[in-house]
């Protein structure tokens, strides 16, 4: 598939097909998170593949009961480590955020070249995640997301979006 139309046409998709996930595409998905840059190479992240139908009924109630979370083959959860960076200045131990999120978003596009469905998931009780997947205290959850066969195949054209000339200026804000 085409890079353009992948990041066209990926989309939050909230319901899954039972079908199970190839071990091959798998890896490929998470090579893609494995292989995305971060601020100095520091790599700040840990990716937990929940396969398990109890934990991801529990990570769903813990997503603040979005059940349909749980209805995927896989959950994916992605994990920062604080890594006492001042980044930018003013971020410090936050600054993870941004490394996490970067391969995050090369795992979403990987998995919708593959022909599988995401939803980027940011309403969690990070505590309550971290209690669930035994997640270490100096570690946090940055974001979570379903991953598997959607159950209707609507990976259509985006939404409203605003025009470049709102969103890019040049030279100067």
């Amino acid at each position: 598939m085409d890079f353009y139309e992948v990041i066209r046409t990926r989309r939050s998709i909230r319901s899954y097909k039972p079908d199970p996930i190839p071990e091959d595409v798998l890896t490929r998905v998470l090579e893609a998170a494995r292989i995305a840059p971060s601020g100095s190479n520091r790599q700040p992240w840990k990716f937990i593949v929940v396969k398990n139908e109890e934990l991801k009924r529990k990570l769903a109630v813990a997503c603040y009961g979005q059940m349909f979370i749980g209805e995927a083959p896989i959950v994916i959860v992605a994990c920062g480590y604080n890594i006492h960076w001042n980044r930018g200045e003013y971020m410090g131990d936050l600054s993870m955020l941004v490394d996490v999120s970067i391969a995050f978003t090369h795992l979403i596009l990987a998995a919708r070249a593959e022909g599988l469905g995401t939803c980027w998931i940011g309403s969690f009780s990070n505590e309550k995640v971290k209690e669930i997947l035994g997640i270490p205290k100096d570690v946090n959850v940055v974001a979570i997301t379903p991953l598997g066969y959607p159950r209707d195949e609507d990976f259509g054209e985006p939404g409203p979006r605003k025009p470049l000339s709102e969103i890019v200026s040049i030279d100067k804000f």
